[in-house]
């Protein structure tokens, strides 16, 4: 009988084991691997060359250099590179940069800039508040639970998108730059966002306590009072306070000063952006989900009250013949993209052809635009102002230039050049005024949004 156990004991331990090891690498399988990878007498001179070198470096397609130009048939009049420095900003520049054309025409200026600083004040003073608010809707789920964890593990961002700055120019408005200018913190905003951070995650956990114990809701919403106030304190100590009125005055490029003109931020907005936010669409090209519907990201807006990303999904084939349009009447748009694939930065280039990391280690990196999506391989990243497209003699577009916000020693004097192919591989969001889109496709407008969850990487936002 003990012999039985014994054999029965061994049995299950041996599968045991052969269960345990099932997956892992054997000692044959690497010594298999070793001697293919010895057998190719060029590995040796590979890994000489990679590394002691950048591989990025080593990858650039030599026979491609110098054959993309910098010269484009349709331009808009643009003027002037501005530089969001250390931080996430992207999305604020590029919004206000498809605006500053018109705001050039209008005062006949060389040179204009709105204030991302004031914008954004604003944005994280109702990040907070939409996070606290998620909290307290929140209360009743477990604290592990994805959207709790999702509020938690990110209370706020400097990252953004075009409905956080249509959110937050409707309520808000918007001032010139010498109203409200950049701070050290503006300009490298990791530093005391960390702080808010870490604020939030206290106020939420106090939150989440006030409720499993049965708080009333004037007590939470006093409570929530207190934090808000800490919270604007947060931001004055770095940003300043934002101005509720201030003068302004310019000159044009006949040397002329206009006077003084007394301003509320909504009354500057009305007057020198002048435009009604709601007359532009964005666009995804998000070949994962269906194309033509109208799609609304859940909980995914800055403003409590403000609107969460409403798109429509239209292949980039049908948005380009959109953009052309738009930049032949004069008006740059909001591009958000992938822009670290592919990106030459000394050149100003982005190109399928610029790095050849198939031909450098010898292996497939094939893959569809839905699969990188699909995968975590490639999502929208930064946010530039198209402003841009050259055509060839039968009218097709070739390439575009995107305005960038890194300053003007960056890529080609501030801007970047990307091919008809890269935009169709790495271009995610697209915002364009109403009227240079064809009646079918403001039609679907028309349609109820389809929700969709925000963890999807053509979500992400611009930073």
């Amino acid at each position: 009988m003990k012999k039985i156990k014994l054999t029965f004991l061994i049995i299950v331990i041996s599968m045991f084991s052969i269960y345990a090891q099932k997956g892992a690498v054997t000692e044959a399988q690497i010594s298999e691997i070793q001697a293919s990878f010895k057998s190719d007498v060029n590995n040796k001179a590979s890994i000489n060359a990679v590394s002691n070198n950048k591989a990025r470096n080593i990858a650039l397609n030599r026979e491609h250099v110098g054959k993309i130009d910098h010269n484009f048939k349709y331009q808009v009049d643009v003027s002037g590179i501005t530089n969001q420095k250390q931080s996430g900003r992207c999305w604020m520049f590029t919004s206000y940069n498809v605006f500053r054309p018109q705001v050039l025409e209008k005062y006949n200026l060389s040179k204009f800039q709105f204030s991302t600083n004031y914008l954004f004040f604003w944005d994280m003073f109702e990040k907070s508040n939409f996070f606290l608010e998620r909290i307290i809707e929140t209360a009743d789920q477990d604290i592990y639970s994805r959207d709790v964890h999702k509020l938690f593990g990110s209370p706020v961002g400097d990252g953004g998108a075009w409905n956080t700055f249509s959110n937050l120019t409707t309520k808000y408005g918007a001032v010139p730059k010498s109203a409200m200018p950049e701070t050290y913190s503006s300009e490298h905003s990791s530093n005391f966002t960390s702080i808010l951070k870490e604020k939030l995650r206290q106020n939420g956990i106090v939150l989440r306590y006030l409720i499993k114990n049965k708080s009333s809701k004037k007590e939470i919403a006093s409570k929530k009072m207190e934090m808000l106030k800490d919270i604007y304190k947060i931001l004055a100590f770095n940003l300043g306070e934002p101005p509720t009125e201030f003068d302004w005055r310019y000159i044009n490029k006949d040397d002329e000063i206009s006077e003084y003109k007394t301003y509320t931020p909504k009354s500057f907005w009305n007057e020198a952006g002048g435009s009604d936010l709601s007359e532009f669409v964005m666009f995804l090209d998000d070949p994962s989900r269906e194309y033509y519907k109208y799609y609304e990201v859940e909980n995914d807006r800055n403003v409590v009250e403000g609107v969460n990303w409403n798109y429509i999904n239209l292949p980039a084939a049908d948005l380009k013949m959109f953009a052309l349009k738009s930049i032949k009447d004069n008006q740059a748009m909001y591009f958000s993209c992938d822009v670290g694939k592919q990106l030459n930065r000394d050149e100003g280039i982005l190109s399928l052809q610029n790095y050849d990391y198939e031909a450098l280690y010898g292996i497939d990196l094939k893959m569809t635009k839905k699969e990188r999506m699909m995968s975590h391989q490639s999502g929208s990243s930064h946010g530039m102002a198209l402003v841009a497209v050259d055509t060839d003699k039968d009218g097709n577009t070739t390439k575009w230039q995107l305005e960038n916000s890194w300053g003007s020693s960056s890529g080609h004097n501030g801007y970047l050049t990307m091919t008809n192919e890269w935009f169709d591989e790495y271009m995610y969001r697209l915002v364009i005024k109403k009227k240079y889109i064809d009646e079918k496709t403001i039609k679907i407008l028309d349609q109820k949004t389809t929700k969709v969850p925000n963890y999807n990487p053509a979500f992400l936002m611009d930073n």
